[in-house]
């Protein structure tokens, strides 16, 4: 009982901090908007700015409330948001919520299956150079991780597309179905081929943080008093990675997986503009290009409340699978004795 109590306050805890962190963040990334140099009338003009007049323009700012203060804009866009209404997208011609939710299952399918397979690769990448430490595997897989942390995303991204694209034709160029096909009429081959490229890109990125930490977990359980007796007697240094490391492992992997859901979140609007996939990150790019700050801060804020939510249950995962954590820590008060 004590221990869910626990658990129950962090969790409050964490929720009102998420809330905290939205309102701030809300706040940063309108003044930041609103300090852009592109102007939203004129993005959305486009080439017929030269016929429209000031008083034109005039009518189409009041219409959007850019007439109004700053602050009074920000306290009407807030407004809207706690009444569920999250404004209208100028890029799109179509409300915000639609947009996100046409958007969203492409990036979560991308990003989301990038995600379990980097932290998948990326374990048992650690697991095998922990166990070999010092050898020409362990050797590789660093070298491997080490390029792989300072390789930029959309460098990758061009890479593989010059190479599997257009040399090789092995993969589509773009999009995330054959172009001039109806969504309803895409099959899920076509779809899992036009995820490949984008899917290897931020999988391939996503490896290298589990699987140092994990590398440096495994070494230092196969350097203790027990794993040293069990060489003793007999048993190998791959069987006691498996049979007693990988567990202990997992826990520190597991912290790092859901710490990493920020980059792969940033990591796919790079991917999804080299690769013109029609998710959010592609929809980020060129929100910002128009200046459309509604569909901006919307997603600003979705993404916010996914990378604060895993941090939250990488935390949550920690203290349940160790509750010492939590008592040491003196954080959620859990009693272990």
């Amino acid at each position: 009982m004590r221990l869910t109590g626990a658990l129950g306050g962090f969790v409050a805890r964490r929720l009102l901090r998420l809330a905290l962190i939205l309102i701030t963040v809300s706040a940063v990334a309108f003044t930041l908007a609103k300090l852009s140099p592109i102007d939203p009338i004129d993005a959305y003009l486009g080439p017929a700015i030269a016929r429209v007049g000031a008083e034109q323009r005039a009518l189409i700012a009041q219409a959007w409330g850019l007439d109004q203060p700053a602050a009074m804009q920000f306290a009407r866009w807030a407004g809207r948001i706690l009444s569920g209404d999250l404004g209208w997208s100028v890029t799109f011609n179509a409300p915000v919520s639609d947009v996100l939710r046409e958007r969203l299952g492409a990036t979560l399918a991308l990003t989301g299956t990038a995600w379990l397979l980097s932290g998948l690769l990326g374990f048992a990448l650690g697991v095998l150079a922990g166990a070999f430490e010092g050898s020409w595997l362990d050797r590789v897989i660093r070298v491997y991780a080490y390029v792989l942390a300072s390789t930029p995303t959309f460098w990758l991204a061009i890479l593989l597309l010059v190479v599997f694209s257009v040399q090789l034709r092995w993969t589509p160029v773009c999009c995330a179905g054959p172009i001039g096909v109806l969504p309803g009429e895409i099959t899920l081959l076509d779809r899992l081929r036009h995820l490949a490229l984008p899917l290897a890109t931020l999988s391939l990125l996503g490896v290298s943080q589990i699987a140092l930490h994990t590398r440096a977990k495994m070494a230092e359980i196969l350097r203790s008093d027990f794993a040293l007796f069990a060489l003793a007697q007999g048993a190998s240094r791959m069987d006691i990675a498996l049979r007693h490391g990988a567990r202990n492992a997992a826990l520190p992997a597991v912290t790092v997986l859901f710490a990493s859901i920020g980059e792969i979140f940033g990591g796919s609007v790079l991917a999804e503009q080299v690769f013109a996939f029609p998710g959010l990150g592609r929809a980020t790019v060129e929100a910002g290009l128009r200046g459309d700050v509604p569909l901006l801060l919307a997603i600003t804020l979705l993404t916010t409340a996914i990378v604060s939510s895993g941090n939250t249950v990488a935390d949550l995962l920690y203290r349940v699978l160790d509750p010492r954590i939590g008592t040491e820590r003196g954080v959620t008060g859990i009693d272990v004795a």
